[in-house]
């Protein structure tokens, strides 16, 4: 009985197994995928009502079609950013770059990696081969903390590459250094311990005076002001051997210059594919026809002064408290009082058009900032003029009256 049972629940489990369908085979290109995949990459055919599959060779055709269409795109923005015509990078160039983070010698490493932003537009003879912006990947390559003998500290970074703006990585080899020429270094050591010495010998030769008075001086002919002179110039002497020179501190923002050591080869930018976003209503015109970048009355390089003209033909009326300036962080600066005032109490009406100057005290010069007019009534932005885009403006029109010059003369 027990043997027909078994022979019974066997028959069960085969017939239930057979029925289920076996699962397919699947075919494993040389990158270790399966057909499967490259069907799920390549386009879905139309359907026909019977079922079709995808060879090798189709999904690959599919595949490469869809590279093809990201090239073509690739080719059209080149068109839009670049002229079209290449220029070099040279050895010795400078580029003008700020820091993300602090490097200093009390606590960087050698070998630790930090970003710097280009802050002006590298050019070339034919125009600009890298936009403000850029970003800049270095390494503490070398440093060195201060020491005895008021021996400053150093540090030393190399940069490996640039990200610009439209993307595009390249490599590069720039370096930066704020070690002293060994000659200089030495020289400046010892002018130090000589005011030292100096300044120690005047002090012992005074001590001595009071000491022992002007005809103990007189009698030991000078010995006693030469011997206070002695020990106050060892003294000096001691205290320049054990003063510590400076350490070196870069801040966040602070700008380095950064040498280039080997050429390359760059593509040129259009002027237009540079130019930053802004917009302005129908019937205001603005016109900035000068920037400067100022101190604030405590020596701080942080005041942008713009002279604009306004011309006011629309309904919308403002003051100069209805103006700001705006940076890439959005972060808002209005009207300083430590700058130039003139248009800060101004009242623009419809249909007015004046001329004047406007401080702002922003906290990066550096940064990429937007002048912003706000309606009065509504406290919405009519207007957003780009400062960067004004100054390659102010720039080229100084270059022609340059050129102009240079024909005429």
């Amino acid at each position: 009985m027990k043997k027909i049972i078994a022979y019974f629940i066997l028959m069960v489990f085969i017939l239930v197994h057979s029925a289920v369908p076996a699962p397919a085979v699947q075919n494993y290109n040389t990158d270790g995928q399966s057909d499967d995949v490259f069907s799920a990459q390549a386009s879905p055919l139309p359907n026909t009502g019977s079922t079709q599959t995808l060879t090798n060779s189709e999904a690959n055709d599919e595949i490469f079609h869809g590279h093809a269409e990201v090239n073509d795109k690739l080719e059209e923005k080149n068109k839009e950013l670049f002229t079209g015509e290449i220029d070099q990078l040279v050895p010795k160039d400078v580029i003008k770059m700020t820091v993300s983070q602090v490097l200093s010698t009390g606590y960087t490493e050698a070998g630790d990696e930090f970003f710097a932003e280009i802050t002006s537009d590298v050019e070339g003879d034919k125009g600009i081969i890298l936009p403000a912006g850029t970003i800049a990947h270095g390494t503490v390559k070398e440093i060195q903390e201060s020491k005895r003998l008021g021996r400053d500290g150093w540090i030393e970074v190399s940069f490996d590459y640039l990200i610009t703006p439209d993307g595009r990585e390249i490599p590069i080899q720039g370096q930066m250094s704020t070690k002293l020429n060994p000659v200089v270094g030495t020289s400046k050591v010892l002018a130090k311990s000589a005011g030292y010495t100096a300044a120690g010998g005047l002090v012992g030769g005074l001590l001595a005076l009071n000491i022992f008075g002007l005809p103990a001086a007189v009698l030991s002919q000078g010995y006693t002001l030469a011997g206070g002179a002695a020990v106050g110039g060892a003294v000096g002497m001691g205290m320049a051997l054990y003063k510590k020179g400076k350490d070196v501190l870069i801040s966040q923002g602070d700008e380095i210059r950064v040498k280039i050591t080997k050429g390359i080869d760059l593509p040129v930018f259009k002027k237009e594919a540079l130019m930053q976003e802004e917009f302005i209503c129908d019937g205001l015109n603005i016109k900035i026809t000068n920037i400067d970048i100022g101190e604030d009355p405590f020596g701080e390089m942080n005041t942008i002064t713009v002279a604009i003209v306004i011309t006011n033909l629309t309904d919308k009326y403002f003051t100069g408290f209805d103006i700001s300036m705006v940076n890439d962080l959005n972060a808002s600066f209005y009207p300083s009082v430590f700058g130039d005032t003139t248009l800060m109490f101004a009242k623009i009406k419809p249909g007015d058009r004046l001329s004047g100057r406007i401080s702002f005290s922003v906290d990066n010069v550096k940064r990429k900032h937007w002048l912003v007019i706000y309606d009065r009534m509504e406290r919405k932005p009519i207007a957003k003029i780009s400062i960067d885009n004004a100054k390659r403006v102010l720039k080229d029109k100084k270059n022609a009256k340059k050129k102009k010059k240079k024909k005429n003369v």
